[in-house]
């Protein structure tokens, strides 16, 4: 049976980023140090090649996808977005301890949601609707092998909501620039609303072989 690859990645640094500042539906670009680690990332990693890039409109994920994938079309799915944080959006912890709602949001559990934000159980909906979406889409344009350029809240929650097999969400987080391989039937999705993890991406370098002849 066919299987549909997805490389699931996180976004590149942004000064929120290096600051520990909460960002969500804030639309930062990467910083300077941001895209300078994706490309060296590039060196030191070997991304696939894939047939398209499914991105989140937020520009630090469009800007990677960009750098990543530069010559590979690039389709952006509004449902990919981060979390909505609402209030707690551009704060950092230390100016957010004091205030009751941020410690009854970090208890809260899934429906609990920020001053005019958003609840997990509102970004998993669409999570999976863009799932949805994107799968159907490879299917019926016949591609194998995409990538995905998302946030780190999304694909923790997506990884474990929708994958298979179950591991602790904490295991589940990616650096900048790194993520997850998914591979997806059209059964398994269709009958289970599921997909299996492979395993990291990107990938070790593989070292190339020694010319024999060379050292003759």
């Amino acid at each position: 049976m066919k299987g549909y690859r997805i490389s699931v990645l996180r976004h590149g640094l942004t000064e929120a980023n290096e600051n520990g500042i909460y960002i969500g539906s804030t639309d930062l670009p990467l910083s300077g140090k941001g895209s300078a680690e994706l490309a060296a990332k590039m060196d030191e990693f070997d991304y696939p090649s894939v047939h398209r890039v499914y991105s989140s409109p937020l520009r630090r994920c469009t800007e990677t996808a960009e750098i990543l994938f530069p010559c590979t079309e690039l389709c952006t799915v509004d449902d990919l977005r981060e979390l909505n944080l609402g209030e707690f959006e551009n704060k950092s912890v230390d100016e957010l301890l004091g205030r009751d709602d941020y410690k009854a949001w970090l208890r809260g559990g899934n429906d609990a949601r920020p001053p005019q934000g958003e609840s997990l159980e509102e970004m998993t909906a669409r999570t999976f609707k863009a799932l949805h979406e994107i799968i159907m889409d490879m299917m019926n344009d016949g591609l194998t092998h995409c990538a995905m350029i998302t946030h780190g809240g999304v694909i923790s929650n997506m990884l474990s909501c929708f994958g298979l097999p179950k591991y602790d969400p904490k295991t589940l987080t990616a650096d900048f620039g790194e993520g997850f391989d998914i591979i997806v039937t059209a059964q398994m999705w269709l009958n289970s609303q599921a997909f299996e993890i492979l395993g990291y991406c990107p990938y070790e370098k593989i070292p190339d072989p020694v010319d024999e002849d060379f050292f003759a």
